[in-house]
């Protein structure tokens, strides 16, 4: 397995490798691995001849106020990690070698970015697109892989590719989950034993709407409220949103005739965690 720090170096890898007629398969991370991203890596390791792995905590990705500087960092567990899985490269670039002195582009893909995280997050998306299309240049993968849990970002960057005719094939896979049904983060690394036992109610909760739709809910608001009274029955859990989406356009839907993105953010003391599921009547 190969580590490479320059992007020059990285796109030069990539050219040799679809001279020789190989495919290239890129998980895209910001390091702090876990099952989720072992589970994408494996993916792209048994569709693609060469898997990259990008390990870039990304600054413009984060507010003011948020974890840049505390956001987990252990390239060498990480190393081992994806060696184990059959990465070939990990591509490690600094903050310097992806925006340069006097960088000036940015890429927003308007109304996704806007709402459910983009909401509370502003700017979030828009360093997430302009990374994400930074590192495709870069690296010129055949086949992208994201995970469902980041459901928003999975939207965002499979509009983005579309608009800008960049021709990678986005794969989205599913949300890879703990025991008691917690999906899993690097950001769970935060929580203490009893936040831990506590977080189990975000999913608690998607399991209750889900429920509630098969048994022949429509009515989002009445579904949210229920969602909302479960959560709050934990003292360490402050809810951010609760939205119930269109899957495509992820506008609000008051009545569910079809399938939808129930999506959840919620403070667990002082980590901010996400989830979601799709449903269908």
């Amino acid at each position: 397995m190969k580590i490479i720090r320059s992007t020059k170096e990285m796109n030069s890898f990539s050219r040799k490798a679809h001279v020789k007629g190989k495919t290239v398969g890129f998980v895209p991370t910001m390091g702090a691995l876990h099952e989720g991203h072992v589970s994408l890596i494996r993916q792209a390791a048994a569709e693609n001849d060469i898997v990259v792995v990008s390990i870039f905590v990304n600054p413009i990705q984060f507010g003011p106020n948020e974890d840049y500087k505390r956001y987990p960092r252990n390239l060498r567990l990480d190393a081992q990690l994806c060696e184990k899985v059959g990465t070939d490269v990990i591509f490690c670039p600094n903050a310097q070698q992806m925006y340069p002195a006097n960088y000036k582009t940015y890429v927003n893909v308007s109304d996704l970015s806007d709402c459910l995280c983009g909401k509370f997050r502003p700017g979030h998306f828009k360093g997430v697109a302009t990374a994400v299309t930074k590192l495709f240049n870069i690296i010129s993968p055949d086949i992208a892989y994201f995970g469902q849990k980041d459901a928003q970002q999975a939207s965002i960057i499979k509009k983005m590719t579309e608009d800008l005719n960049i021709p990678i094939k986005i794969k989205v896979m599913p949300t890879v989950r703990e025991k008691d049904g917690l999906a899993m983060s690097s950001r769970n690394a935060y929580l203490n034993k009893e936040e831990r036992q506590d977080a189990a109610v975000v999913y608690q909760a998607l399991i209750l709407a889900k429920n509630l739709i098969k048994q022949g809910g429509v009515d989002s608001s009445g579904i949210i409220r229920k969602m909302r009274q479960l959560i709050n029955r934990k003292k360490s859990a402050r809810i951010q949103y609760i939205s119930i989406v269109d899957p495509k356009d992820l506008k609000p839907i008051d009545k569910i005739r079809g399938k939808v993105l129930i999506a959840l953010s919620v403070w667990i003391g002082k980590t901010r965690l996400i989830d979601n599921i799709v449903v269908k009547p």
